[in-house]
């Protein structure tokens, strides 16, 4: 019997990695589907600990006029804006809407913007619960008596949100919406509650803690040089031996998080270096692979399954999430274009610095 050429052994290999990727993956996302909870809008119960929401906001006059409203309506006991040494009319704006505002004082060195801003929020606020959301993220009625319920239910120490993609113009549809689709094919949702803190994530769109497990973990000055502050503070508490639950927006938070493709490119530049376990070489296999999965079918003769396969992915993720307009499930088409648009993120990731909203951090 002949042996197989060179060639047809690498074709084999590729097929069958190929296969077992998209097999792991497709097993991940199906039970998220059936396990990951969703949040429904709910009262407030009438027993309540007290809660604070607290918004750290740089340069977001033009998102508050539209977040801000539906936060200063959920019914918290107080909702503080810090302005985070903006450049336009943040504070002013936050003011104008209703809720308290509160100057950041400058970033101190060792610091990183995000986690320092967070930090000072939690410093100021009174509430038995903190909840930390950002202002591109929309509040719809019952939002915070879901955050509540979920908490409670869970018995948990953090319960951190994937709020749903919203208004995202066409551009932005290019990478923003892969944030769901990292969590949602990457973590199946019942390891969540194992005690490994390796098998944690955490979203700093919305993180709402139970106070005394926020202290004990060290608020935020534990992770005060970390680029992926939500993840980091979501492992440390569960090494602690906090429990940490996860839930998807669903119908009750959205988010409008870029605005466009450069946007998109930026905001994952800046984070990618740190998913891929600060490692530049796993960065670079990591996009030679998403090529080879994705693009790469396209331009030589595969089976049709992997072609299905690349295509199907996003849509079924967003099916997941609750997000099913004809141009939310259109963008499974993107599926072979998405490892191109991604390499100035990755190009961007692997830079000695990253910049963000004005701040410049050092990449090691």
């Amino acid at each position: 019997m002949a042996r197989p050429s060179s060639s047809a052994l690498l074709k084999r290999i590729y097929l069958g990695a190929a296969l077992g990727f998209f097999a792991v993956k497709g097993a991940v996302l199906l039970t998220n589907a059936l396990t990951f909870p969703r949040l429904k809008p709910q009262p407030l119960p009438a027993k309540r600990p007290r809660v604070s929401i607290l918004i750290p906001a740089r340069d977001e006059a033009d998102n508050l006029p539209r977040t801000l409203p539906g936060m200063l309506a959920q019914g918290a006991d107080e909702v503080i804006v810090l302005n985070d040494n903006s450049r336009d009319d943040t504070a002013q704006v936050a003011r104008e809407l209703g809720a308290t505002v509160i100057c950041g004082a400058p970033l101190p060195g060792g610091w990183y913007g995000k986690p320092w801003a967070c930090e000072q929020l939690g410093r100021a606020a009174s509430g038995d619960i903190l909840v930390f959301t950002d202002a591109d993220v929309s509040w719809k009625p019952g939002a915070l008596g879901a955050v509540l319920r979920e908490l409670d239910d869970k018995q948990a120490d953090l319960l951190s949100v994937l709020p749903r993609p919203e208004r995202l113009r066409p551009s932005a549809r290019f990478l923003t919406p892969l944030v769901d689709a990292v969590v949602l094919c990457y973590l199946p949702y019942p390891l969540i509650a194992w005690p490994y803190p390796s098998l944690s994530t955490g979203n700093g769109q919305l993180m709402a803690f139970r106070r005394a497990a926020f202290e004990q973990a060290g608020g935020y000055s534990a992770v005060r040089a970390q680029i992926l502050e939500d993840t980091q503070f979501a492992r440390r508490l569960k090494k602690q031996g906090g429990r940490l639950t996860l839930a998807l927006g669903a119908e009750a938070v959205a988010v409008t998080m870029y605005g466009s493709y450069p946007a998109s490119v930026a905001g994952f530049g800046k984070n990618s270096l740190a998913i891929h376990l600060h490692s530049r070489p796993l960065l670079i296999l990591s996009a030679l692979w998403h090529l080879a999965a994705y693009t790469l079918p396209w331009l030589m003769p595969t089976p049709l399954w992997l072609r299905l396969a690349g295509l199907l992915e996003r849509t079924l993720v967003n099916l997941v999430t609750g997000r099913r307009t004809p141009l939310d499930l259109a963008e499974g088409l993107l599926g072979p274009l998405t490892p191109l648009l991604a390499l100035p993120a990755y190009r961007r990731a692997l830079g000695r610095q990253v910049t963000w909203k004005g701040r410049t951090y050092v990449q090691k």
